[in-house]
């Protein structure tokens, strides 16, 4: 799916439009809510406002049937005032956002404020955060239904250990030692492991290799786009990550996974307490200073140990063949 800059001619079906112009892990926190829509609205057809170069992601979630390129606020959505049926705010409460979807001058608009729930300004799950917004409208949403579609290329590497040493910021970066320390736990237990992470993880990814004794071929930061990243997630017998996007895919595909958060809560930002995840963290020493560049002491109170107790009681079996040696 393409993200176009402006709604394609109709299909006959009434236009329903949704904002949600973030990251990775926000669109994915959302889904619950897009499933929701497409329940209650079958007959509609769905376009997604959201970042463009998360391309790749929004044409595995079936519920979305256009993809509009949305860069932060600086635009207007790219459909024309009076076409929509219904506009809903996924996005937040404030005037940014609720002056885009009020300007598409839709017949029904779904948003907290006027008409709608008071925006929650306490810890709240922000998949709940959302699914709560449509209960209020009498559109029935599971907070849990996290699931989208595998994608159909198969994933460079199959059954491994994934391990996601990235994230956007330092607030949430764990020490190198310590993700050297889990790998080779991890390789100890018959695991096949590999690194990811974006281009700019791969220093780090390199140097939890060379630390860990594994072979660059492992070293996947930088090289997988999107949907190769997606396809190495669902296939994946465990993932260990920060709080970042990988946590959110391991959720969408029902994965294991050891989440380590520093500055957020995962209260508001954990996995669906119904699937098979394990979040280790220390909220008595969280600094919250999401966009700090020094580890939150949060994060930096867990240890390889903790993480490598957390795997096991997961009960994940490594593999017991040579490719676990590579």
């Amino acid at each position: 799916m393409t993200a176009l800059d402006s709604l394609p001619p109709s299909d006959g079906r009434p236009e329903l439009v949704v904002l949600r112009a973030i990251k990775l892990g926000d669109l994915l926190v959302a889904v619950p809510a897009l499933h929701a829509l497409r329940r209650a609205f079958p007959d509609h057809r769905i376009s997604l406002a959201t970042t463009a170069w998360l391309a790749p992601l929004v044409e595995l979630i079936p519920s979305v049937d256009v993809h509009l390129a949305q860069q932060g606020f600086d635009h207007p959505i790219g459909v024309p005032p009076g076409v929509t049926d219904v506009a809903v705010n996924l996005h937040g409460a404030g005037p940014e956002s609720e002056d885009l979807v009020a300007a598409l001058g839709a017949r029904r608009v779904i948003h907290h404020g006027a008409g709608g729930p008071t925006w929650d300004t306490g810890t709240v799950n922000e998949r709940e955060r959302w699914t709560a917004l449509l209960r209020a409208y009498d559109v029935d949403a599971d907070a849990d239904d996290v699931a989208i579609d595998r994608p159909d290329d198969p994933p460079v590497v199959d059954g491994a250990a994934v391990v996601h040493v990235g994230a956007f910021h330092g607030a949430r970066h764990w020490p190198v030692d310590r993700f050297a320390e889990v790998v080779r736990g991890l390789r100890e237990r018959g695991h096949d492991v590999v690194l990811t992470g974006g281009p700019a993880d791969v220093e780090r990814a390199t140097a939890v290799a060379e630390g860990a004794g594994l072979p660059p071929g492992a070293v996947l930061a930088g090289v997988l786009d999107l949907r190769a990243f997606a396809a190495v997630v669902a296939a994946a017998r465990v993932v260990v990550t920060v709080d970042t996007g990988a946590a959110h895919l391991a959720s969408a595909y029902g994965i294991p996974s050891v989440v380590l958060f520093g500055p957020a809560p995962p209260e508001s930002w954990g996995p669906p307490a119904s699937g098979p995840h394990v979040v280790l963290t220390d909220a008595s020493v969280r600094r919250g200073e999401v966009f700090s560049e020094e580890p939150d002491p949060a994060i930096l109170a867990v240890h390889a140990a903790d993480v490598l107790a957390a795997v096991d009681g997961l009960g994940v079996q490594g593999r017991t063949d040579a490719a676990a040696d590579r």
